[in-house]
């Protein structure tokens, strides 16, 4: 399931995520009662561990951390698709199992004391712990877990209905048990889906509209609560100091500062001025321009704000412009092979990225996901099956965007997309490119939701222009570009695609001819080719890590010869700029940095609250 698969901090980006036979517990012992689930492989931690070896089990409490947040909220309901959500709300909602950051995809007790999975493979049997309990006292029961089953499944968001589609049936077993039984077929991450699931309070949500927006409080069982907000201006989480679960080895070392404030800044350039002057505390520079030259100010010499990296292991995901094939301008793939052509990334790279990036040419860069060279044996027993609907190149060719190092090349690319173009139906008429049948001229709109996408998208408009196609660049408020998306109403915008080390279940909506019509769903570029439909099922029932790391490779050909995008770039670690209050654990695990983990140094805090301006740290 994505959201705990891409596990960054919940507190602060929350807002801003049948056949078992391979599927391990602790014991080994397929009907014994186990503290956790690998999806692969044996767990790293043993039924007795005291916490997690990227945390400082030590690490002192409180303090305050204020960090920004873009445009708006209405909501403090993330399950649903209406409004604009809060961000920092996850931190409210617990769920069964919480997945560990330093292996590829397991998960351990949370909500759940132990997990069972059946002799027969059919099922998984959560216990619940008896010391469960919501923020107004009562328990969390089998009958929460039930309603918050049936509940998201019919009235959340579409993720979870693809999400729970191979769950046959929910049931109470006792008072601090329930059964999931999962539909026949194959598929490795039923139980560690359901371990994820966010486990809401009956007694609450039953007499109210679950597919409403809200600002009622809501009632959670998470190591924080909201201490106060104003619609649209900020949020204030305090960290709950009766906390049920804060003893438990998947929490110690982390939730540690007292409390987490976000205040919400118009656009960027204003945010990013705020925290020149101090007014909140850690940024994640996503910017390369502006994390080699935004932050020359006296701060920074002085030593009281640091700029630190951290490496990360995950896989880089698929960022690029992403075409909407539900746009008839876009449905032949030679139109879209054809535009990848007009976008020049070394250029990007070198005078607007500083150097920093990479291209991306898989979904799955920065692992070994990613599909390289000719198909392997393994890979073409999957892909012969399904040649006639599947381009030829995935066969005979290692996909490689275009490039261009110099002027020569960029011309050359120019005059491939003209050839393809020509080939689709276009020809030139007055300088203008139009459709030969039609007369209708080449023109669409590119989507953004943040000025800085501008210096990225006009340069790629210029060298459209070269070609007789009319791109225009339109940069809509974050209430308009969410509702926009969701209905699918784009020709082409820039879209993220986040991967894990173990993909699964929700590929299906990122890419299934099912997806494709369900509005808010990830599958944006509106994908339907049933074999892609196929490869993702085999990517599912996948029984080992070998077998899934074949199974993702072959899809990913499949994908990067669809053209759905023109890609973008990637790199290899995070970026944060931070003013110097904070301390961190020593270890940075497989996923990245885990600012959850993260505390107050009281000393350091000292030391800057007392600052003078031009006193060294």
């Amino acid at each position: 399931m994505n959201h705990a698969k891409f596990r960054f901090p919940r507190w602060l980006l929350a807002g801003v995520l049948g056949c078992l036979s391979s599927l391990s517990v602790a014991t080994g012992a397929w009907a014994a009662p186990a503290h956790g689930i690998a999806l692969h492989g044996q767990l790293k931690y043993g039924p007795d561990f005291p916490h997690f070896d990227y945390v400082n089990p030590d690490a002192p409490k409180g303090g305050e951390a204020r960090f920004a947040a873009i445009g708006s909220f209405d909501t403090f309901n993330p399950f649903n698709i209406k409004g604009e959500q809060v961000v920092g709300i996850g931190q409210l909602f617990e769920s069964l199992l919480m997945s560990s950051a330093d292996e590829p995809f397991s998960e351990y007790g949370l909500i759940a004391e132990s997990v069972n999975v059946s002799e027969d493979r059919s099922s998984v049997t959560f216990t619940l712990r008896p010391q469960a309990k919501f923020h107004d006292g009562s328990p969390v029961t089998a009958d929460d877990v039930l309603f918050s089953f049936e509940t998201l499944k019919t009235k959340g968001s579409p993720s979870f209905r693809f999400y729970y589609v191979n769950v046959a049936k929910a049931e109470k077993i006792s008072e601090r048990q329930i059964k999931f039984t999962f539909a026949p077929g194959e598929n490795q991450e039923l139980p560690l889906i359901i371990g994820q699931m966010p486990v809401l309070s009956k007694k609450y949500w039953e007499n109210r509209d679950f597919a409403a927006t809200t600002l009622e409080i809501p009632v959670s069982s998470g190591p924080y609560r909201i201490e106060k907000f104003e619609p649209g201006r900020f949020i204030v989480y305090q960290r709950d100091e009766n906390y049920w679960g804060k003893e438990l080895p998947v929490n110690r070392g982390q939730n540690n500062i007292d409390r987490l404030r976000y205040d919400y800044y118009r656009d960027a350039n204003v945010a990013l001025e705020a925290f020149k002057a101090g007014a909140y505390d850690l940024r994640i520079e996503n910017n390369s321009k502006l994390w080699a030259t935004g932050y020359d100010f006296p701060a920074l010499t002085q030593g009281w704000v640091k700029k630190i990296t951290f490496p990360r292991q995950l896989p880089a995901g698929m960022q690029g412009f992403a075409f909407n094939l539900r746009r008839p301008l876009f449905q032949d793939p030679k139109v879209r092979q054809a535009l990848a052509y007009a976008f020049d990334f070394e250029w990007s790279n070198r005078n607007l990225f500083f150097g920093q990036y990479t291209r991306t040419r898989s979904y799955f860069d920065n692992s070994e996901l990613a599909a390289r060279g000719l198909p392997s044996p393994e890979e073409l027993a999957l892909l012969e099956p399904l040649r006639k609907e599947l381009p030829p190149e995935v066969f005979t060719a290692a996909y490689e965007p275009p490039t261009a190092n110099d002027d020569a090349q960029l011309r050359a690319n120019f005059q491939k997309a003209l050839q393809l173009l020509q080939e689709a139906g276009w020809v030139f008429k007055d300088r203008k490119l139009v459709n030969a049948k039609t007369g209708e001229p080449f023109r669409f709109e590119l989507l953004i939701a943040e000025p800085t996408w501008e210096r990225i998208g006009l340069p790629f408009a210029r060298n459209l222009e070269r070609l007789g196609i009319e791109m225009t660049v339109r940069n809509v408020d974050s209430a308009q570009y969410e509702n926009r998306m969701r209905d699918f109403d784009f020709d082409m915008a820039v879209n993220v695609w986040g991967q894990s080390l173990s993909p699964g279940n929700e590929q299906r909506e990122f890419w299934s001819s099912a997806a494709a019509d369900q509005p808010a769903s990830r599958n944006l570029s509106g994908l339907k080719n049933p074999a892609v439909d196929k490869l993702v099922e085999q990517l599912v029932a996948a029984p080992d890590r070998a077998s899934l790391v074949t199974r993702t490779r072959a899809l990913d050909r499949a994908l990067q010869w669809s053209y759905l995008v023109i890609p973008h770039w990637h790199i290899a670690y995070d970026r944060l700029v931070l003013w110097n209050k904070f301390g961190y654990p020593a270890v940075t695990p497989l996923q990245g940095v885990q600012l959850n983990a993260w505390w107050i140094d009281p000393a350091k805090n000292a030391a800057l609250a007392g600052r003078k301006v031009g006193e060294q740290p």
